[in-house]
């Protein structure tokens, strides 16, 4: 089945509209609270405030969230967080027009945006698989996630844009983004086999580790990108790359940014329409790798082409990667642990960018930027390696759409 023959499958457009819209809403949000809250503040210790405020609810909700998502219609879980973000949206942007926002304001409203997005996200990673066959899957996931991509670029730079005719006006762009996702969800008709209840308990609550512990595949795939992007984090370091080493100034900085977004939309677009056949585990771990020597490449480059290419190609490794593990996590797991299992899932990819970029900055204090890059990406290779041996089950990974939730 084509690329095109698979958005005609009913709901799919209507998914990807919800979760790419949404996922917009929160790239404007995010870089208008960070100009707005600097604007405010002249602190940089505010700017940190504001990370935490919204990554301490997710932490702390998770996991509960994941038990939630297993218990209850997922579709109304997703439009009761895009309901109170568009509301939450729309009440900063009348605090900013009436001039009543203090930063207390701002903190509250990323820590009410962590908490839904702790319930939203496992909830709507769990929509794709119910609404294309196995064999559509990869393909499926790869449309969806070139169109991510795309939202990665532009949110980010249109947000900066909109923030010149004032943050009121971003908020209304979010609030209005957030109303259009959730209308798009209420279209979805998503069909769920019955799920018996389970009470709450420490282990329902963490029954997604648990069900992982069993499935080595599984756990090797999801571990490998936690490492694999904690140990290569380089893009943490562009602005100063861009700055001392490659002196590209703030145009070469923006080059370097959309580089992997580029780059990845390029590959995801290339499995939309060739999707993976065989010998998935293999291919997965030859593109992480890549990944690896990609970040060597860059650390080293002098030369703002090659960096850039060498990102691009870091981003296109990237998107390899998690095809793969979507599939495994997704068409993996059954249907009544898929909530769990995508909080774990959820909990790993977030953490490791966060804690990515902290373990670059702190390498790069003490060892210089160059050495900090260049030491991440040969433990990338170095974690690839290891988990060849260790995760076997991953390597001799074949076909995705035969992989099935035994």
């Amino acid at each position: 089945m084509s690329a095109s023959s698979v958005l005609k499958q009913p709901g799919l457009i209507a998914y990807l509209i919800s979760r790419n819209v949404s996922a917009f809403a929160s790239q404007v949000q995010a870089v208008t609270v960070g100009w707005q809250i600097y604007a405010l503040t002249h602190s940089a210790a505010a700017l940190g405030f504001v990370g935490l405020a919204q990554f301490a609810p997710m932490m702390a909700l998770v996991f509960p969230a994941g038990h939630v998502v297993d218990q209850h219609d997922r579709r109304r879980i997703v439009i009761f967080c895009q309901f109170i973000e568009m509301c939450a949206a729309f009440a900063i942007m009348t605090a900013t027009w009436t001039g009543a926002l203090a930063p207390w304001g701002i903190y509250a409203l990323v820590a009410v945006f962590g908490a839904c997005r702790a319930f939203e996200m496992p909830a709507q990673q769990t929509f794709l698989p119910s609404l294309v066959s196995a064999s559509d899957f990869p393909r499926a996931s790869a449309i969806s996630s070139s169109l991510f991509q795309v939202v990665s670029i532009v949110g980010p730079s249109l947000g900066g844009v909109l923030y010149g005719l004032g943050p009121a006006v971003c908020y209304l762009v979010c609030g209005s983004a957030f109303a259009i996702a959730m209308l798009s969800t209420t279209r979805l008709q998503l069909r769920f086999p019955a799920r018996a209840r389970q009470p709450l308990s420490l282990v329902s609550v963490f029954g997604g580790i648990n069900f992982l512990r069993r499935k080595p595949a599984m756990l090797g795939a999801i571990s490998m990108d936690l490492f694999a992007v904690l140990l290569g984090g380089a893009t943490a370091l562009l602005p100063l790359y861009a700055d001392n080493i490659l002196h590209a100034g703030p145009f070469g900085l923006g080059l370097l940014r959309a580089a992997p977004a580029l780059g990845a939309v390029m590959m995801a677009a290339a499995m939309a329409r060739h999707p993976l056949k065989r010998n998935a585990g293999r291919i997965m771990f030859l593109s992480v790798a890549i990944f690896g020597v990609a970040t060597i490449a860059f650390g080293l480059s002098r030369s703002v082409p090659l960096s850039v290419v060498a990102l691009m190609v870091l981003g296109a490794a990237d998107v390899i990667s998690m095809v793969v593990r979507d599939a495994l996590v997704q068409l993996g797991t059954p249907d009544e642990m898929r909530g769990r299992v995508s909080a774990v899932n959820m909990l790993f990819i977030g953490s490791s960018n966060q804690l990515g970029e902290f373990e670059s900055g702190m390498l790069a204090s003490a060892v210089g930027a160059v050495p900090a890059v260049v030491i991440g990406g040969v433990g990338t290779l170095v974690v690839t390696v290891l988990w060849m041996r260790w995760f076997p089950q991953l390597a001799a990974l074949d076909r995705l759409d035969t992989i099935t939730a035994d």
